[in-house]
């Protein structure tokens, strides 16, 4: 089975209550065999007009593991953690090659 990457489009507005978040979610990520590639950083817009406030990226052995753990209880409380801590979070699944 090919992998899948979790790409997450964020904007922090609370650090504070968002470092709770980013203590959690990575335990529950590790469990499911899911590894952080890009976790903010520096960044450039090389074409179009899309300009992300703060990417991140992480890969999982496969499509369902990665949907197993967003649906997780971990991940649930995780994802409870950081309500009110952003502005804008957007995230999605995309199958490798």
């Amino acid at each position: 089975m090919p992998a899948a990457y979790l790409i997450v489009e964020s904007q922090v507005t609370d650090p504070e209550v968002f470092k709770q978040y980013m203590i959690t979610a990575p335990e529950v990520v590790k469990s499911f065999g899911g590894e952080y590639l890009v976790r903010g950083g520096r960044m450039h817009v090389l074409e179009g007009d899309w300009q992300p406030p703060r990417l991140t990226v992480l890969r999982f052995p496969d499509f369902d593991t990665a949907k197993a753990m967003y649906d997780s209880p971990g991940y649930v409380h995780a994802r409870n953690l950081r309500a009110g801590a952003t502005a804008m979070f957007n995230m999605v699944i995309v199958e490798g090659v």
